[in-house]
């Protein structure tokens, strides 16, 4: 996988709307749970790709490191020869003086060799450097998004749950309607009444018995008076 290849699918990832896939879906579960595959198997080959990058990248800026020490240490050298030349042809040696002189030539030569590959590699490590940092902020936008991947996941399952429980609670009272307990209840109820007014029927039956057992008794009182008084008249008209 090339930087090139990974940082577009990084962008591409990372821009994705998930609202609007999971519209188009026939089965957003199903298409969370791909998505959230794909971007966890996206994320780690960006993370090898993008390691492997920096690597390259903390080479180049090793090398260019090392060619400008060079040209630093290629420098002092050069200096270094030529003041030993300059010593050496004051004090008559021109024959040593021009093999330092010379020396301080190659030093020179090495320096500016050191300095032309310091500068070359300059546009290449600032060019990866932006590189790397567009593919580090792309894995940070994928990584939040899996998370939002995984919110969304849960809260999809949490609501599909919830619709079922509702959906059954709607059936159970479904069932409740086509079998109304209160029905049931009511005809209890009637049966109940019926058997109170049955003996409240029977309660007044008796105390109707009751009372007409006592006027019998008042009728028999007053009969027995009446023939009483007969007979005294009796009495009183035979005297």
């Amino acid at each position: 996988m090339t930087k090139q290849t990974v940082l577009g699918r990084v962008t591409q990832l990372a821009k994705a709307n998930i609202n609007a896939l999971l519209d188009q879906a026939e089965d957003p579960q199903k298409m969370l749970d791909q998505l959230i595959r794909d971007y966890s198997n996206n994320i780690s080959e960006a993370e090898q790709a993008v390691a492997t990058t920096i690597g390259n990248l903390r080479l180049l800026e090793q090398d260019h490191r090392e060619d400008a020490d060079a040209a630093v240490e290629w420098g002092g050298k050069a200096l270094a020869a030529s003041r030993k030349a300059d010593e050496l042809r004051a004090s008559g040696s021109t024959a040593d003086a021009d093999t330092f002189d010379n020396l301080a030539k190659v030093a020179l030569g090495r320096q500016l060799q050191a300095e032309k590959e310091a500068r070359a590699a300059e546009p290449t490590i600032a060019a990866q450097t932006e590189v790397v940092g567009k593919l580090k902020a792309g894995l940070d936008q994928m990584r939040h998004k899996l998370t939002e991947l995984q919110a969304k996941r849960d809260e999809l399952v949490a609501r599909a749950k919830s619709a079922r429980a509702q959906g059954q609670m709607m059936d159970a009272v479904k069932n409740i309607n086509v079998l109304d307990p209160t029905s049931e209840l009511s005809r209890f109820e009637d049966k109940v009444r019926r058997e109170e007014a049955r003996v409240l029927g029977q309660q007044e039956l008796a105390a109707s018995s009751l009372d007409a057992q006592f006027e019998q008794l008042e009728d028999l009182g007053t009969q027995s008076e009446v023939e009483a008084r007969l007979a005294a008249l009796k009495q009183a008209g035979a005297a």
